[in-house]
Order: C-alpha cells, then structure tokens, then sequence
C-alpha cells in the first residue's frame, strides 16, 4: 500500500489542492491527515470539506480551538481562530454549517496501526506537545517519548519536517536525500506542513509512505494568490500571508 501522510494545512486550500493532485500522481491509494485543517489560513470551510473526503484524520490545536476557547494562542492567532469559527459556523446552509462542525467534533486524537502511531503533537500529548529538533537535546523528554513508542510515530504541530531517531538525533530531509527507510530503530517523524512550512522553506510539505520508505514530497503552489486571499480579508493579519513567502 502506498499512502500520503499530510498535516497542518491551515485553511490554505490551494497548497492542499497541490498536494492532493500529487499525491494521486504518486499513485497514493490512501491519505491520511494529521491535523490542523484550519487556522491562519482563509478558506478554512473548503480545507474541511476536502479533508473529510480523506481515509482518515486526527485532532489538531487548531481544529479544536474552532470548537472551543484557544488557549495559550497569540493575539494574532486567536483573532485568526475566532474568524475561522464564524466561517464555519455561519457560511452556507445550517446543514452545511453542522456537518463541518460535527467532523471536527468526532475527530479522534489519536490512531494506532499495529506499532504506527499518528498523532498531531506527540504520542504523549497527542493535541498540544511540540516536538522541536532542538528537543534532541532535552534527553529526558525523547527518552520519555521513546518509551512510550512501539515502532514509529507520525506527527506534525512545529511544521518542521524530518525524522528523530531513538539516538538523539534529528534528520532533516535534506540531509538524508529526503528518504528514510524503516526499520532501523524507533522514530518519531514529523511529516511537515502542507499549508504553512516553517523550517525555511516556502514549498508545501508532505511524505509518502510505501513498505518501509518514507519519502519527503517539496512542492511549489500558487503562494502568491494563497497570500493575495489572506490580505483580502479584515480580520486576518497580512503577516500571515506574507510569512508563507518565506516558510516561516
């Protein structure tokens, strides 16, 4: 089976449309979200619709926070939710309007395939928990989360891609020619962002998972229209669109 690992689109439905479109291309006969569908981005109603078409998905911070009260959010952060929440709430038919609701409600934190996990932080705080390269050096947190893993661990949240190994150390996809092959231990892999990297890159992120390779797919989308829609729109801040040109 070969399959496509996405997280934190962040309502940019164009980099999700990208990534969709190639991961068909790759011949994926199944897609798997981790994530914080919407947030920051503007076309967070879409980005739902989209990814409840998927196999399956989980709860990202995000996702949970258009539900509820956000919490530990930066006002540029909230102010982003608290729009995302009335577009969900409040854009096309009431029907429509619960069924976007009721997904993101039913959104389970956690999956578990045998010794695979997926989850949107870490295996220990599947919702919250961020897991940063520099975490590689708090040997007491990666051993903790080590322990708590049977095999391997996909996850996304910091939307920095790469792989950490039970060793201590935190491959970034260029440095491995942007495979890594199972098998050689326990890790933790954060597959990256599909809407908005962060690790310097503008292009898109995601990874293909075929037996034991997992592959780290870059692609180029319209950024500039993606920004154009985020600038159109009050409530948004424009650093939100203008970010996304750098992968920060």
């Amino acid at each position: 089976m070969k399959r496509a690992i996405i997280s934190d689109i962040h309502g940019n439905l164009t980099a999700l449309q990208t990534v969709l479109r190639d991961a068909e291309e790759q011949g994926c006969t199944q897609v798997l979200c981790l994530g914080d569908i919407v947030g920051y981005g503007p076309c967070p109603a879409e980005c739902i619709d989209l990814v409840s078409e998927l196999d399956a998905s989980i709860l990202g911070n995000h996702d949970l926070a258009a539900l509820f009260d956000p919490e530990g959010f930066s006002s540029t952060a909230e102010q982003a939710i608290m729009w995302t929440r009335r577009q969900i709430e409040t854009g096309d038919t009431p029907q429509t309007c619960y069924r976007r609701l009721e997904f993101l409600a039913y959104l389970p934190r956690t999956r578990r395939e045998g010794d695979t996990f997926f989850v949107h932080g870490s295996i220990r705080n599947p919702v919250n928990e961020y897991v940063f390269p520099e975490d590689v050096y708090n040997q007491r947190k990666m051993e903790k989360l080590f322990s708590m893993i049977r095999g391997v661990c996909y996850q996304g949240h910091t939307h920095v891609p790469g792989v950490f190994t039970e060793e201590g150390t935190f491959l970034r996809p260029a440095d491995i020619d942007y495979q890594y092959r199972l098998g050689q231990g326990k890790a933790m892999i954060n597959v990256g962002s599909v809407g908005q990297p962060r690790d310097g890159d503008w292009r898109t992120c995601y990874v293909v998972v075929e037996d034991d390779l997992v592959t780290f797919r870059r692609l180029e989308y319209d950024v500039e229209s993606t920004i154009r829609q985020i600038h159109a729109i009050d409530d948004l801040d424009p650093y939100l669109g203008d970010r996304l040109r750098e992968g920060k």
